[in-house]
């Protein structure tokens, strides 16, 4: 079989490799569809912490089953699936305690160990999770993107009937945006200073998009949600402009969530903070039932996925589909590597 490797920052070559045999308790899955994320684009520059290379990508991706190791049960060959790519230790406090995506030693399919970009990949039964066979495998490829903004959502506790803002019209914003909504929040406000951006949020069923080098951010709360602000701000941007956005204007004893991965030590005022008694919470990827919810929201149509599909590359094309992202930064959502090209 072909198999992706990144030997060094912005060097990817397809090795020959012997197609798995999965061992007791794994599924064999064919490899159909990859995502692209922001943190693949930071390996791609070599700026990961927490990457070593050679490396194989991928962790966003559907495939669908080609072998069952002995003992698997619950599965067909054949049928549709996707992969959650968190490997954990089952020992720690936040494992046993029903928090596997706070391993004290947690490592990523993709980062920290082999990622999924090969025709075949065998993995553990327990990190296969069914997709439904109505379901796209380039929709399939994004249920982990969606799931991480699913996640972050539930970190609000129930949010129907909230009125919620998304600093941030990226990829990951988008879907947090639709997930809100998805999951009863009552109005969605999103900003961004991408207009492209705003706009595709809007198609996407978005309540709310302003741009703010044109609208403060205070303004556009007010005159979106009137003077009782938003009950949730999620910070999907990550750096000090945002949150610090996101703390002066907040209506006092209101819920800040920080989603996206901060870049280096962060310079708010954290002042403002106290005295508002604001609560600053964070949100840490995805655990399984974020992932059946985030299946369901997409199979009874509540989010909408295929906008946000920007271009598909083929297989052997992993680095032009690299640098057409970075080409393309403000128009570009979620790019697909189509390892397997003959279905959708």
């Amino acid at each position: 079989m072909l198999q992706q490797v990144m030997t060094a920052p912005g060097h990817i070559e397809f090795r020959e490799a012997p197609v798995p045999a999965p061992n007791a308790g794994e599924v064999l899955v064919k490899i159909m569809k990859i995502g692209v994320c922001g943190s693949d684009i930071h390996v791609y520059h070599g700026e990961h912490p927490f990457t070593k290379y050679p490396v194989t990508q991928g962790h966003e991706v559907s495939g669908k089953i080609a072998a069952l190791g002995e003992g698997v049960t619950g599965f067909a060959v054949g049928q549709k699936v996707t992969i959650e790519p968190q490997v954990y230790c089952g020992r720690c406090h936040p494992c046993t305690h029903g928090k596997y995506n706070l391993c004290e030693e947690l490592r990523v399919m993709g980062f920290q160990t082999t990622g999924t970009a090969s025709e075949y990949f065998a993995v553990d039964a327990g990190k296969v999770t069914p997709l439904p066979e109505t379901m796209t495998y380039s929709e399939g490829a994004m249920i982990e993107p969606l799931a991480v903004t699913v996640h972050a959502v539930r970190r609000a506790g129930d949010v129907r009937g909230q009125k919620i803002a998304v600093l941030g019209a990226g990829p990951i914003g988008i879907l947090l945006a639709q997930s809100a909504k998805a999951l009863g929040a009552a109005q969605v406000l999103i900003t961004d200073i991408s207009t492209p951006r705003l706009e595709l949020a809007k198609a996407c069923g978005v309540d709310f998009a302003v741009n703010t080098k044109e609208h403060g951010f205070g303004e556009a709360l007010e005159e979106c949600f009137g003077p009782d602000k938003a009950d949730v701000i999620y910070d999907c941007a990550g750096n000090d402009t945002t949150m610090g956005q996101a703390i002066r204007h907040a209506r006092k004893g209101s819920t800040i969530i920080l989603v996206a991965v901060y870049a280096g030590m962060a310079n708010v005022d954290l002042a403002v903070l106290n005295d508002h008694e604001l609560d600053l919470n964070t949100s840490m990827m995805y655990r399984h039932e974020d992932y059946l919810e985030a299946i369901r929201l997409v199979n009874e149509g509540k989010v909408r996925l295929e906008p946000l599909m920007s271009r598909h590359f083929p297989f052997r094309d992993y680095l032009a589909a690299y640098r057409h992202i970075d080409a393309n930064r403000e128009t570009t959502m979620k790019v697909l590597i189509d390892v397997d090209e003959s279905e959708v």
